[in-house]
């Protein structure tokens, strides 16, 4: 199950976020969003456990809990939705009338 949290402190590592949700049950993978460019923490982060169940009592138990003086907001994560648009972020079909100039 994978689980997202957010509002966390800027000072939570990927260990701590591990510990936190190991007392719940397996983690597979605890991981902290940090900025490409500073390293910093970006507030949140997503876990993987082995089991629906166990998530699922984590997120019930850690909901709304206080750590490093932040309350943390957990829940099921969603996939991501993926961009209409093309990848270099250009539409084929602009409406642009670069075919009609007049010089």
């Amino acid at each position: 199950m994978n689980i997202y949290v957010s509002n966390l402190s800027f000072n939570t590592a990927d260990s701590e976020l591990n510990a936190l949700f190991s007392t719940f049950g397996e983690v597979v993978s605890a991981k902290v969003i940090t900025d490409r460019e500073t390293g910093r923490s970006r507030g949140f982060g997503f876990v993987e456990m082995t089991s629906t169940e166990e998530g699922n009592d984590a997120i019930l138990g850690l909901n709304n809990k206080e750590v490093e003086g932040r309350a943390m907001s957990v829940s099921v994560a969603r996939e991501k939705e993926r961009s209409s648009g093309s990848s270099n972020g250009y539409s084929r079909n602009s409406n642009s009338n670069s075919g009609n100039r007049r010089w």
